[in-house]
């Protein structure tokens, strides 16, 4: 399958919707009649305790996991809907729990080989600057620390031109300086239209709408 492309801001989304949501994982029932909205320019911080279905539901507005029953929209500024769990994913920028770091690469090949692949417009030294890894750019990816692994993440997600993004506790393995710079980022994100949804077993800081799933 050929490489997604990063969507442009033209096609930024007005609202992400989720009515009825049945989440299943292998026998087990996840969640049932899950609904809500968050709006361009907000953010969603999902809480729970373990196996409430956090990160089922991120993967499930991903497009990365079937539903069994209820709709997941993603309507854009001029009014189309996007239902499909496929082209949904080609608006969305995820953040798990693993970084997705290659030991062999340094950062600036990881940048350069996510831009190529993506044929994203981002500009990758812009990049390494925001996130504070300019001075070990090249540095192979197994001497980097935890939390300049996870830096590394965020400055290919500061790549793309993704509206949507996807956290799984992004918070974890930072440091205080470094969880100030995620929330900064998430606010300029959200400050430019851009709607984002975390899953989080701490409060992110900033002002967010409220989900806890039982």
């Amino acid at each position: 399958m050929a490489a997604s492309t990063c969507i442009d801001a033209v096609n930024s989304p007005a609202e992400l919707a989720v009515r009825n949501l049945v989440l299943v994982r292998g026998d087990r029932l996840v969640q049932q009649d899950l609904s809500f909205r968050v709006m361009a320019g907000e953010t969603l911080a999902v809480s729970g305790r373990n196996g409430a279905g956090k990160t089922s539901l991120l993967r499930a507005i991903a497009g990365l996991l079937d539903v069994k029953s209820g709709n997941i929209s993603l309507r854009l500024d001029g009014g189309r809907a996007v239902t499909s769990g496929e082209e949904r994913g080609n608006y969305v920028g995820w953040i798990g729990h693993q970084d997705g770091i290659k030991p062999q690469l340094t950062p600036l090949e990881h940048l350069n080989f996510h831009r190529a692949y993506f044929r994203c417009g981002g500009n990758t030294a812009d990049a390494l600057a925001r996130t504070g890894l300019t001075q070990i750019r090249d540095l192979p990816a197994q001497y980097l620390s935890a939390g300049q692994r996870r830096r590394l993440a965020f400055a290919r997600l500061i790549l793309g031109s993704r509206p949507l993004w996807l956290f799984d506790e992004p918070l974890s393995t930072l440091d205080t300086e470094g969880r100030n710079f995620v929330r900064l980022l998430i606010e300029n994100h959200c400050s430019a239209g851009g709607i984002v949804v975390a899953a989080t077993h701490e409060p992110l800081g900033f002002r967010s709408v409220e989900l806890e799933l039982s």
